[in-house]
């Protein structure tokens, strides 16, 4: 009896001694989405993600400690974004930088991704390309909230890029039509398609 009421002080009292310690709870970094944002409906059967950039992971690339990768942001976007609504042809998502790079209190970003539709043979039929870049200078005390608060607001920014050059360049690939079910198909780079 006595135990159980000494535990629920303890557990009642935690947050004010982390407090008075300095201790702060852990900060939390939910995933990006953008499924809030209209679906780009494309005359593709197909949408293919490529990831052709891999980042280093050594001193001064930085993206490996970001709560929320560049390359899966980049990829949400393509999922929650991009929708199938043709019978034929497909297109390729793309990802061909997604960079963090960290020079003592500097961080700069670099993000870009391209849209390529393709014939069932092969040929290009249409090209887009998007990029963004960020710089964060200032003092840094913990690195996490200062990547997860860039790639937010880059992620932002290549939403709206992004859009825009489909919008200019691929115009005749657009429709409105309704969508057969159609998943996006993740491809890496490295591994050989499927036959």
């Amino acid at each position: 009896m006595q135990s159980g009421y000494l535990t629920r002080r303890l557990t009642l009292l935690m947050p004010f001694a982390l407090a008075a310690c300095g201790g702060e709870p852990p900060q939390s970094f939910p995933p990006l989405r953008f499924n809030d944002l209209p679906p780009i409906q494309l005359n593709v059967a197909s949408i293919e993600i490529e990831q052709r950039f891999f980042p280093s992971g050594m001193a001064p690339d930085v993206s490996n400690k970001a709560p929320e990768p560049p390359i899966e942001a980049l990829k949400a976007m393509a999922n929650d974004r991009l929708q199938a609504f043709g019978t034929a042809n497909k297109a390729i998502f793309g990802i061909q930088d997604a960079s963090m790079m960290r020079e003592n209190d500097i961080v700069t970003g670099s993000f870009a991704v391209s849209l390529t539709i393709l014939d069932d043979n092969g040929a290009q039929l249409g090209f887009a390309e998007a990029r963004v870049q960020s710089r964060h200078v200032g003092r840094i005390h913990d690195i996490r909230p200062v990547l997860y608060d860039m790639t937010n607001a880059m992620m932002n920014d290549m939403n709206i890029e992004f859009e825009y050059q489909i919008r200019h360049n691929l115009k005749a690939w657009l429709t409105d039509g309704a969508a057969p079910d159609t998943a996006v198909e993740q491809a890496p780079l490295e591994q050989p398609p499927a036959r």
